[in-house]
Formats: C-alpha cells, structure tokens, sequence
C-alpha cells in the first residue's frame, strides 16, 4: 500500500495464473479461481478484495456474483466524479438483482457457492435467499477525471511491465552491478516428459504449441495428477487447470532435439521441484526485454521490425 507495486514484491500464500488482463472471455474461469484461492482464506486477519474496474454490462453482473460468492462484511463503493450510471451495490440491490451466472431474490434462488465444491451453482425453486448482511460505505470523490477509462488502460498496462521486470530482476546476480542481458544467464533444462503444456487464451494446434510457447511468459504451476508422458513429444493438457501457480518464467529455447524447455526462473530450487505444468497465457514480455537485449549482432532473436502497414 505505500508505494508502487513492483518496488515490494512478495510471494503470495496461494496464486492462481488466469492468465489475462480481463477476464470477459471466460467468467466462470474467473469465478471458479475465486473460489479456489478463497478457499485457502483462514480468517486469522481481516482480508481486504480489490475488484477490478470492470463495473459495466457484465462486468457489473459480475461483480454482483462476487459480492454473493465472498459474503464480505462491507462493501465500499469508490463512485466516479462524472459518471452516474451505476446504482449504489447496497445489500437490498445485490439481494434483488440477477448476476452474470447468479439470480436474484425475484428468480429462482441458487444456493450460495460452497467455495471447497468445483460444481457450478445449484438453483433450487421456491425456496427464499435472505438479504446479504454487509455495511454498506459509499465514496464519492471530488477531484475531476478520477477513474477515466482510456488513462487506466494505459497506466495498468505500464504497471503489469515494470511488475514483470521487477520480478525478472530477481534474476540477476547482486553483487555484480551490472545487469545482464537475459542470453547471459543460465537457464533450467526441463524435460519435456516432466511439464504439462496448456494455452490458456486460444486454441493452437498441437503442430504449432512449440512456435506458441518459444521465447513466451509461462506460470509455473503444480496440478495433482500426474504428468505421464505416451510419446517422445510435449505432454499437452486438453483443459486448461484450477491449480496452483508457483511463480513465473520465460522459455528461453525449445531444444528439439534433446526434447528440453530452456527456463529461466527466479523461483527457488525447492518449489520448481514441484512444478508440472506450464500454462501460457496473454501476457507478454515487455518489449525492452527483447529489443534491449545487449550484445547481440544483426537482427535481434524474437523480434520483428519489418512491418508492412497496408495489410
């Protein structure tokens, strides 16, 4: 809270990778990793939500299913300077209205989420949701222009960068003083048998996930079932995973002929033991990294300047 983001990192208790900057693609992807990470939540000390600024259309709805999903004690509501259209989420409103994939008292009532179940919501009729027992706090701010859409999309997009190479600072060597180009460090070998594949944001046929996953920003991940490996290639995973995610890494190279990634990682030896899954998702590395690379002579590895505009 008392400074940027990426100046006091700290591993988390439990992370999950969703692996997009918005999650309007997949909602009940979102929700269901809600759960998961709500689910290791022990209430020893107060736990304070950050929602994201998604709070129209669906985003709204969404958030409604939040707000019944994590049964908060209060819900503080920061309203915008110029802006209007959204009522205030009091609990007589959250009671009343239907979310994204919840419905509202006037609806038949679905059972409040058991955030320990993978099931999606069970609806039962003619049985009455009470009204949700929150304290209600409303803000509203007199500074002009506060939460303009186009300035936050920019502004979060720069933040996500420098979070990333604060984490890939990680990497370097502290008693060196000088920062080395991501070539001059030394990366893991993993086997392919030893790590499950999975894109998270589209569909790549399995002939192209080696192009998809080269030179790309991975969580490293651990799912309970084991990885068993039938042929000599990359174990590839058909549904994208609720697990937990350990850390991240960049493949550096596919060695195809050794059948190895080629990781680097900042996360310690203990926990990479535990790793078995990478899942690549649309978030990229942040365009310095590539094309202040130091050293390098000609064209520069993974990175393309020749664009023709007309297409």
């Amino acid at each position: 809270l008392s400074g940027p983001p990426f100046t006091h990192q700290q591993m988390p208790r439990k992370m999950v990778y969703y692996g997009q900057t918005s999650c309007e693609q997949d909602t009940e992807r979102y929700l269901d990793v809600m759960k998961y990470v709500f689910s290791f939540y022990k209430k020893e000390v107060p736990l304070i939500i950050n929602t994201m600024g998604w709070v129209k259309g669906e985003g709204l709805l969404l958030l409604i299913d939040i707000i019944r999903l994590l049964s908060p004690s209060h819900v503080v509501q920061m309203d915008v300077c110029d802006w209007k259209a959204m009522a205030p989420l009091t609990p007589e409103h959250v009671h009343l209205r239907a979310g994204l994939h919840t419905k509202g008292k006037q609806q038949p009532k679905c059972k409040q989420l058991d955030v320990g179940a993978t099931e999606s919501w069970k609806c039962s009729e003619g049985e009455d949701a009470s009204v949700p027992q929150y304290k209600f706090l409303y803000v509203h701010p007199e500074f002009p222009r506060a939460g303009v859409a186009g300035e936050a999309r920019v502004h979060s997009g720069m933040l996500r960068d420098m979070s990333i190479l604060g984490y890939l600072g990680h990497l370097q060597y502290p008693d060196i003083g000088a920062v080395l180009p991501l070539h001059s460090l030394v990366p893991y070998q993993v086997p392919f048998s030893a790590v499950a594949l999975r894109v998270i944001h589209t569909d790549v046929a399995p002939t192209n996930i080696m192009y998809a996953v080269n030179a790309s920003w991975v969580g490293l991940c651990c799912i309970p079932d084991e990885v068993r490996c039938q042929t000599d290639g990359p174990v590839l995973l058909t549904q994208t995973p609720v697990c937990n995610c350990l850390g991240f890494g960049i493949v550096r190279g596919v060695d195809m002929e050794n059948k190895l990634y080629h990781i680097l990682t900042p996360v310690p030896p203990e926990n990479l033991r535990l790793v078995n899954c990478l899942l690549l998702g649309n978030i990229a590395i942040p365009n310095c990294v590539l094309v202040g690379q130091q050293g390098i002579e000609g064209e520069i590895p993974y990175v393309t300047s020749d664009y023709n505009y007309s297409i």
